[in-house]
């Protein structure tokens, strides 16, 4: 019998950015843990595949397309989903990219491409959903943050103040929606090997710089992610908001040695 701390049975999830990497495993464990799913993406033909396995688990899938740096996609996505299921329980803010340039070498259209699509998209999807939870006086919201929302790392500036201010939008999200019996936290996942940098994981060498610096001693798995996005969609977390939740093998902990190994000093 499933845990009913931990059951999303008959709630309904929406997840943006569902047509490739983590936002795919954020869906699924959703769905193995009971939840409906409203997938999007900027095309459509882009979910068909994954669309058609959601609904081999036996869940109701409604596929939308949104784009998250167009105010009007947004408006419309939302008004979508609440009209094919009434009510959106859950949000899951996962849509992103990233840019990874020296800073002397990020544009201005480098910057305004991922800040507008990691913040300002999720700050105006959160609002375009919240207004729905507001009327029905419930709704998980979950942004998807990173590492970088709370260590810096070169090559990453866009980015790093993109996580970083998901981390404090959260904060003032969850402080004004608190009475509406919305809980807003933020996942933020440590170094994980996806669509956007697996070209990062085929250098042997920076792979090896990395694991040595995260004590787990290996990249996350993105099964690692399916505990903490159920707790933090379900009646299991109900009385935790504002919070960023590190998933990152304890990364964020600094992992620097201050002593020498054994091997060091031979």
């Amino acid at each position: 019998m499933s845990n009913p701390l931990f059951d999303l049975t008959g709630q309904v999830a929406l997840v943006t950015g569902t047509s490739r990497g983590l936002g795919q495993y954020f869906a699924r464990a959703l769905a193995n843990a009971g939840a409906d799913l409203i997938l999007t993406s900027r095309k459509l033909e882009t979910l068909a595949l994954f669309e058609a396995e959601m609904k081999a688990l036996g869940r109701c899938v409604v596929s939308l397309e949104l784009d998250v740096r167009d105010e009007a996609s947004i408006r419309s996505m939302a008004a979508e989903a609440e009209t094919a299921f009434g009510q959106i329980h859950i949000l899951v803010n996962n849509a992103g990219c990233n840019v990874r340039k020296p800073a002397v070498d990020v544009t201005w259209d480098d910057w305004n491409l991922v800040l507008d699509t990691n913040l300002r998209g999720s700050f105006f999807v959160a609002q375009s959903v919240a207004r729905g939870m507001i009327h029905h006086g419930y709704g998980r919201i979950i942004n998807i943050g990173s590492v970088t929302s709370v260590a810096g790392y070169a090559g990453l500036g866009p980015y790093t103040a993109s996580r970083g201010g998901i981390r404090q939008l959260t904060m003032s999200l969850a402080a004004d929606w608190g009475k509406h019996g919305i809980t807003v936290n933020c996942l933020a996942p440590g170094w994980f090997k996806t669509a956007q940098n697996r070209v990062m994981y085929e250098d042997e060498g920076w792979v090896e710089y990395l694991v040595e610096r995260i004590p787990l001693k290996r990249p996350g798995q993105p099964n690692d992610l399916d505990g903490a996005i159920v707790f933090l969609a379900s009646e299991s977390s109900r009385y935790v908001t504002g919070q960023t939740l590190l998933v990152d093998g304890g990364i964020s902990t600094g992992a620097l040695r201050a002593t020498v190994s054994q091997k060091e000093k031979k």
